[in-house]
This record gives structure tokens, C-alpha cells and sequence, in this order.
């Protein structure tokens, strides 16, 4: 008798440990994962590429970006207009809640601007993306020749 009493002490317990769980291991918010950059000269421009993952259900938006070594850090979107690529900025970028969106080449990007110093395969530097209901997040982007294979994360 004292065994399935205990048994059925037991069991609810477990399984709000298990919900509890569960429940911490959810992201939420927004998240940036596999920042990169090409190599670029001083005095040029360069762009900022990466996954962002909104975990919530709320829409937001991506404002902007500041990155002290440049004169001007953009949001910028690559398009083919016939046979034309076209790049333009983007003032701000409406987030979907649950989005996932991928800043790649020849699509979403960030531009850096007139450069103030060279950006070397193997660097790394951060930058702060700016949002109208997120709090700001700091990107870590390392500087690589290439994309970051598919589903590594940096």
C-alpha cells in the first residue's frame, strides 16, 4: 500500500518538473545567430549578413544599427529588377511574430558605409541592431570568406 501511495505522490511532481522544464529550455524574443562579414578594404563598404529569429508572437521591427568603425551602418535589401540587381535601403524592417529571416547575399543585408578600417578574414567586431518594442542586441560578426555552412551555428 505504501507503494502506489507514494507512487501517486510521486508521478504530479515529476511531471511539473518536466513542465517546468520545458517551459525555461522556450526561447523568446528575438535572436540573431551566424553573423558574418566579407573581407573589406578601409575606405569601402562592406555588409553584415545573419539569421534572425523572432521566438514571439508579438510583430516588431528592426529600426536600425549603429557600428562606430563606419560612417553609416543601413539596412539594405538586394532585389533583381529584370536583369538588373538593384540594391536600396530600407528605413525599417517589419519582424512577423514567429518570423524567421535571413540576411544572405543578393537579399536582406547590412551595409556598412565608407569603412574607417579594414576588415581581415578572422576579425570579429559587434554591432548593435536597434528595434521599436525589442531591447537593442549586440551581434558578435566574425569576418569570413564565405557563408557559414547551413545549420552551424557561430
Amino acid at each position: 500500500m505504501y507503494h502506489k501511495d507514494m507512487i501517486k505522490r510521486i508521478i504530479p511532481i515529476i511531471l511539473a518538473g518536466i513542465l517546468l522544464l520545458t517551459a525555461c529550455g522556450s526561447k523568446k524574443g528575438i535572436e540573431i545567430r551566424n553573423a558574418w562579414a566579407r573581407p573589406a578594404a578601409q575606405g569601402g563598404n562592406g555588409a553584415i549578413y545573419f539569421e534572425l529569429y523572432n521566438h514571439g508572437s508579438a510583430s516588431d521591427e528592426l529600426t536600425g544599427v549603429s557600428f562606430d568603425a563606419a560612417e553609416a551602418a543601413e539596412i539594405h535589401e538586394s532585389k533583381m529588377e529584370g536583369d538588373v540587381m538593384k540594391m536600396q535601403m530600407i528605413s525599417s524592417l517589419p519582424i512577423d511574430g514567429s518570423a524567421d529571416i535571413a540576411f544572405k547575399p543578393g537579399g536582406l543585408h547590412i551595409m556598412l558605409i565608407s569603412l574607417k578600417q579594414e576588415l581581415k578574414s578572422g576579425d570579429e567586431f559587434e554591432i548593435v541592431l536597434h528595434f521599436k518594442d525589442h531591447e537593442d542586441i549586440t551581434v558578435h560578426v566574425l569576418v569570413r570568406d564565405s557563408a557559414p555552412k547551413e545549420g552551424h551555428n557561430m
